[in-house]
């Protein structure tokens, strides 16, 4: 009385056969993937990325002092405008005077060190 499921033993053997079949092409597929990954790993990374990092790095430092330099000025100006406005009893005269004075400063010293940069890079 046994009853037959349909997983004899030609079940186990279309089993297998497919896991092998399966198995196979995983396997040229993952080939496959590896040969692509190689091939676009060697086209996409330039020579000089440790260049372009530093060139990135530079470019970031050179705009943090441009940008401090600027900041300072302007300041400076305005704490030197607030001093002499408590000294001389000329509010807001002295601070407003001081103030576009220092962002006068700032942006002189601004162009001058970005120029100092360009000719730099153009000598190289």
């Amino acid at each position: 009385m046994a009853q037959s499921t349909g997983h004899g033993e030609s079940g186990d053997r279309d089993r297998s056969s497919e896991e092998a079949a399966l198995s196979e092409r995983l396997g040229n597929l993952d080939q496959r993937l590896s040969e692509l990954r190689d091939r676009r790993i060697k086209t996409e990374q330039p020579a000089g990325d440790g260049e372009d990092r530093a060139a990135r790095a530079s470019a970031m430092a050179l705009g943090f002092r441009l940008s401090s330099e600027l900041v300072a000025g302007v300041a400076v100006g305005a704490g030197i405008g607030w001093g002499f406005d408590r000294l001389l009893s000329t509010s807001p005269f002295g601070f407003i005077v001081f103030l576009l004075l220092g962002f006068v400063a700032g942006v002189v010293n601004v162009v001058r060190t970005a120029g100092a940069g360009q000719n730099r890079r153009g000598d190289s």
